[in-house]
This record gives C-alpha cells, structure tokens and sequence, in this order.
C-alpha cells in the first residue's frame, strides 16, 4: 500500500523557546514548549526532530540515555558534531545543567549525556541567555534566571525576590566558558571595556574573533544597541556608534553571521509587544544596517531559532506570530528560508529539475547515478513544498468558511 503523502511530509511540531543546530546537511531541533488551552506544555525531551536539507523531509527520533528534563529558554551549540544543551526553564525552575548529544552517530540512535565530571563552577541558573561557538568552547553571555543571596555581584539587575529563602530573581551579563576539550568551566577575567546592560533574550553571533550582542529585555525596557567582545583578549566595545537608521527596539529575535562581516537580524518582539517580521543586515565594514525590503510583512516571528545553511541561506523555525506575554497562542511549524546570497550553478541546476520533474521524467533515469540521487532528492524537496503550501491554502480557506 502506497504511503500516505501527509506522513512523508510532516514537519516537526509547532514550538517556540526551542534549540536549533546546523550539522552538515541537516538541521536538528530538540525542546521548547507549545500552549494548551492557556497552559504551558514543555515538548518531550527524548524527541530530535531533523530536516535534511536536500530533500526537504522531517523525521523524528527517539532519544536515549540521560534525559534532560523537558524545557523551553535552553541555549544550544554544536560543535564538532555534538549538540550542547545548557540552561532554560521546566516545572521546577531554572536549570544550569549541560548535556550533550553526539549528531553523527554511527548507529542511529542519539543520546543524551549529563556533564557532570567537569572542572571549575558553572553559571547560575538560568534560561534565554545566548552562547558564542569559539575555539572548541562555548562562551555564554546573559540570561534571566536565580541567585542566592551570597552570589549577588554587579552582573546582576535584581527584578524580584523570595526574602524568606533569600532568593532573587533578575537578569545577568556576566561570561561564562566551557572548554569542551578539558571539560572546564571558567570565568574569564574582562580586560577592558564597559560590558553590556545585564539582559536576556537578546542574540549572540560570532565572526573572526569577535562575539557580536544585539538587544534584549531587562526590567521593561527593550534595547537595540551592538557590542562585541574581543574573545582572545576578553576586551568589551562598549555600545557600538551605528551610522545611518538601525532596527527597533526588541527581544526575541535571532543574529545570523552570513559571510565573513555580515550579520542577519530578523524578528523579535518591538518595545509596544508588537511582533516583527523585518530583516536586517549589518555590515562590518561600513558599521551600518540596511533594512530588506522584500520580506514578507505577514510571517513575524519571536522566540524562534535561525541557522546557516551550507549555501549561505539562513532557516529560520518556528517560534510565535504574537505577543507571547498576553496572547500566547501563535506557536508556528513553518520553515522559513531566506537566501542572502547567490546560489551556486549546480543548486539552481538541480531545483530547476525537480520543479520541472513531469516534463523531463523520460530524461532523468539517463543521469548518472550520482547526479541522478541528488536529483531525486530534489524531486522530492519539491514535492514536498507544494504538498505543504497546497495544505497550508486549504487550512486558510477553510478558516475563512468557518469565520464567514
């Protein structure tokens, strides 16, 4: 019996407050949370949802091992081919536990290991803090989540506090690194600069040597100012001056390095909660942003992940369409994908085959058999856009009839 079409080109559930990695040809996406009836349900942690790339498919596996706990606000990384989890928030609280999960196993099955053999002390619990991939460490800056009373300092902005245990809540900007080869947790001693306002759900991106900031939310102001900190010689900017108009106010939103002195923002949540669906570019050289023109005003996104592909497009995944602090119902599923620069020849060879498939169906089984694989995955990448766009149309119409 032929396999239903609908199950070959599910796609990963709706989620926001999730992980996203790029691994070679594939994105990976674990956690996060979705409502329920004005509830908030953490998806199950032994799930790994993958799209390959190349034929445009979603599977889902099952993982093993030592589970993390189900949580939204993780901050993850990848490298050398392991996905790192650190942080975020579940039914108990804030976290500042780091797991790992090796992506290119051999065998198929993805589990998960608890670091607990490391050396130095970890940061203090938290969740929406953002991390720098540098050197084979994980460099993370920022977050919103507890301290006791003794671990109060100056990287600290209070927002509230549980007097009797002496607890207290509020946003961070200190820096934290875990060598990954030694296991080590460390914290580096800032050489110069003035670091950035404590924040969190703010974006971290790195190019050359450099770990570029961009906004986030502390107390109830939303920022849209640039740092970067020198990651060899732990130096701070300071507020980067901007020539020219610049983004929004925001948080929620994602920093994408394209290229070797490009950075690509998109969405967030502006300081009046409302989302956004713009782009930007900021250019290194010429230290301004330039706004895309050609987005679509209809598809905002906040609390979404967005990843590099190996042709330069940046995929953005889900994440909500509204305002998640009053009307937290917009949880998406959709991939969105932007090309921010040309794609090669034999890309545009190969979609120009698979959208064409039915016209040249006597012509492609003579492919050589390399060429002809790489095909068929586009065939089915195509395939699996139009079934997906095809449903999408009829939900809306259907929406429609029922609100009509």
């Amino acid at each position: 019996m032929a396999a239903d079409p609908a199950d070959q080109f599910c796609v990963a559930e709706e989620r926001s407050g999730h992980c996203a990695v790029v691994d070679g040809n594939f994105l990976y996406v674990w956690g996060g949370y979705v409502s329920i009836e004005e509830n908030e349900v953490y998806l199950p942690s032994d799930e790994l949802w993958i799209y390959d790339m190349d034929s445009g498919l979603w599977t889902m596996h099952l993982m093993e091992g030592e589970l993390p706990t189900s949580m939204s606000g993780s901050c993850g990384a990848s490298i050398n081919g392991k996905l790192y989890i650190f942080g975020g928030f579940d039914d108990k609280g804030y976290s500042n536990r780091l797991y790992y999960v090796n992506l290119r196993t051999k065998t198929g099955t993805y589990r998960w290991k608890k670091i607990t053999n490391f050396k130095g002390q970890p940061p203090t619990p938290r969740d929406k803090l953002s991390c720098w991939v540098y050197k084979n460490r994980l460099i993370y800056f920022g977050g919103y989540g507890c301290r006791k009373h003794n671990e109060l300092s100056d990287c600290f902005d209070v927002h509230d506090a549980f007097w009797e245990g002496q607890i207290f809540w509020g946003w961070h900007n200190d820096v934290h690194v875990f060598d990954t080869t030694t296991q080590t947790w460390s914290q580096p001693t800032i050489r110069g600069g003035d670091p950035p306002q404590p924040r969190a759900a703010h974006t971290c991106a790195v190019l050359g040597n450099k770990g570029y900031i961009f906004g986030g939310r502390v107390l109830q102001t939303r920022m849209n100012d640039l740092h970067c900190l020198n990651l060899d010689t732990w130096t701070w900017s300071g507020r980067i001056n901007i020539s020219g108009e610049k983004p929004r106010d925001r948080s929620w939103h994602t920093l994408t390095p394209i290229g070797d002195d490009r950075l690509f923002l998109f969405g967030g949540l502006s300081s009046d909660n409302v989302p956004l669906s713009d782009g930007w570019i900021h250019s290194i050289a010429t230290n301004g942003w330039k706004q895309l023109t050609h987005l679509p005003k209809s598809r905002p996104r906040l609390w979404h992940t967005a990843c590099l592909g190996q042709e330069g497009e940046v995929m953005v995944f889900g994440g909500s369409k509204d305002d998640l602090l009053y009307m937290d119902t917009g949880h998406c599923s959709d991939l969105l994908i932007f090309q921010t620069q040309p794609y090669s020849l034999l890309r545009l060879c190969l979609d120009c085959i698979g959208k064409n498939a039915a016209l040249l169906e006597n012509q492609i089984p003579c492919l050589p058999s390399k060429l002809l694989q790489e095909v068929l995955k586009k065939i089915t990448f195509w395939a699996a856009m139009t079934h997906r766009q095809e449903r999408k149309a009829e939900t809306e119409r259907q929406n429609q009839l029922h609100s009509t």
